[in-house]
């Protein structure tokens, strides 16, 4: 079934075409306007699609910038999804698509294997000949993934209340231990938390590189659990800013007849969580470590796209001697998979280039950010240490030293 949304109130302002990191740097992308709304008037006359459509990043910018509120990357990634049921995608995103499953098959062998196998010259050279660009440094898989240890992980006999993890593809693959500083920032709330091993990869992925139908078998998966876990009264986090988004919006313009069926399909921000949990007294900062610590925060696109402000921020500053500076220099340019890509790696170093300037040119080491694959083109781009905020804030208040 096609799916549209109305490009009707979109007015030709431009706005979006002025404020897409991708249309900035390079002339092979048409621009959000020009392949959102204005080719849609096309498609609805099936008059075909144009080349320059894989070269959307998806970041959100043009939704974000929007005046009349046009939904203009999701006009995009419908029109993807519509394409790609006609045509194959390639072997390289199937790979870059299928995160998870992948991940679940290394965990059968030692992670250092996997890490030196992947990132020895040979392999890079075979991954660069698929389309996996062999400059790129690809994520390197966790030694224990996080189901592994939150099985392990011995939380607190005398906890009342309850809430629900949402690990998602990179925190169970590549930064279980995120999850766990979660898991100990809660129960030190007094949270006893649950992650079912039923829930999986949220889809972003998959319907961003062109696998719609995988996508949805993993939204009627998600939901069912998500809509069990809702009647129970029970809150349902995330840590990750695109899963979050996938939940809250994506699904509901992508899959509407699935999200009809809940009140809502969003998610909770976990950081929003944790603000929540300090705000009411139930973790004090007193604790903290009043070392003095500079950072500089990088706010991923799909978080700036939910509009529930930086809450990791908010929290890095309410930490005692910890100086909290936002670099407020746009995309970072990884987008996902998208930097990962042959075609697409000098355009995503190009558009991190700003952001990679400005933390240099801050002086500050340590840098925060709330998105796996940011941390990962930062630390490529920069050299610099790169961490989620709430394990930052967990360490101040263990103590323990970056």
């Amino acid at each position: 079934m096609k799916r549209r949304i109305n490009p009707d109130k979109c007015v030709a302002c431009s706005t979006c075409v002025v404020q897409c990191p991708v249309a900035e740097v390079t002339s092979k992308f048409l621009g959000p306007r020009m392949l959102g709304p204005a080719s849609e008037r096309f498609r609805m006359l099936n008059a075909g699609e144009d080349d320059s459509l894989s070269y959307c990043a998806n970041c959100k910018n043009c939704d974000i910038s929007c005046p009349q509120g046009v939904e203009v990357s999701n006009i995009n990634m419908l029109a993807r999804a519509e394409y790609c049921r006609e045509h194959r995608p390639s072997f390289r995103d199937w790979i870059l698509a299928h995160g998870e499953l992948e991940a679940k098959l290394v965990s059968y062998f030692p992670s250092f294997l996997v890490n030196f196998g992947m990132a020895n010259p040979l392999s890079k050279q075979i991954l660069d000949m698929v389309g996996v660009s062999k400059k790129a440094d690809l994520p390197k898989f966790a030694s224990k993934q996080f189901p592994a240890m939150f099985k392990a992980y011995k939380q607190p006999d005398n906890l009342t209340k309850r809430v629900v993890f949402y690990p998602g593809c990179f925190i169970k693959a590549y930064a279980p231990q995120t999850g766990i500083d979660l898991v100990w920032l809660l129960n030190k709330a007094g949270y006893k938390v649950e992650s079912p091993e039923v829930f999986c990869c949220c889809g972003t992925p998959l319907y961003t590189n062109g696998f719609e139908a995988d996508a949805r078998k993993n939204a009627v998966k998600n939901l069912e659990e998500l809509a069990a876990w809702r009647k129970a009264g029970i809150p349902v986090l995330s840590l990750c800013p695109s899963c979050q988004l996938m939940f809250k919006s994506e699904i509901p313009a992508f899959f509407p007849d699935l999200a009809e069926k809940m009140e809502s399909t969003a998610l909770d921000d976990a950081m929003e969580f944790i603000l929540g949990c300090i705000e009411r007294g139930e973790l004090d900062l007193s604790e903290a470590d009043t070392t003095p610590l500079g950072i500089i925060y990088h706010a991923p696109c799909h978080l700036r796209a939910q509009g529930i402000g930086f809450p990791g921020l908010d929290i890095l500053r309410m930490l005692p001697g910890v100086h909290a500076v936002n670099a407020d220099a746009g995309c970072c340019g990884i987008s996902g998979s998208y930097g990962f890509k042959k075609e697409k790696y000098d355009i995503g170093m190009a558009i991190g280039s700003k952001l990679f300037d400005t933390i240099k040119d801050s002086g500050i080491r340590q840098v925060a950010t709330e998105c796996g694959t940011c941390k990962v083109q930062i630390i490529h781009g920069t050299g610099n240490p790169c961490d989620h905020p709430l394990s930052i804030l967990r360490w101040r208040l263990e103590k323990k030293a970056q």
